[in-house]
């Protein structure tokens, strides 16, 4: 065996990361919204259909919320793509389906974006 890292080793050390910085800012996604007085229902909320990163309730409003973190915060916009908005009100259907609770609330599709050294910013009610 050489010395040389594997090809195969190396994506996975960069998912690895990207993993990490994925989940890290969800946590900041998370603690912005608590500090806006909504109470943290689920994260990272898989399904057949999709995932949801973040559901909160604030009253009436159930909040699915999509966090992306890039360089800039263009950039962390354009990154929520009309298929990626698809595939996410599809895994919100299914969560009404399989918890009829949240069917009766408003429902709201949110983007936390998190860049580097800024404050994180909550665009609410992202799409339809």
């Amino acid at each position: 065996m050489s010395g040389r890292p594997s090809q195969k080793r190396r994506p996975s050390q960069q998912r690895r990361k990207a993993e990490q910085a994925g989940r890290w800012a969800e946590a900041v996604a998370a603690l912005l919204l608590r500090l806006k007085g909504y109470r943290i229902i689920g994260q990272r909320q898989r399904g057949p259909v999709g995932e949801i990163d973040i559901i909160a309730r604030r009253g009436r409003v159930l909040a699915l919320v999509e966090v992306k973190q890039r360089a800039s915060r263009t950039a962390a916009l354009e990154a929520v793509s009309p298929r990626q908005q698809a595939r996410i009100t599809r895994a919100a259907a299914l969560l009404e389906v399989r918890h009829p609770e949240f069917a009766r609330l408003d429902r709201r599709f949110d983007v936390v974006l998190v860049t580097p050294w800024r404050l994180p910013v909550h665009v609410m009610d992202a799409w339809r």
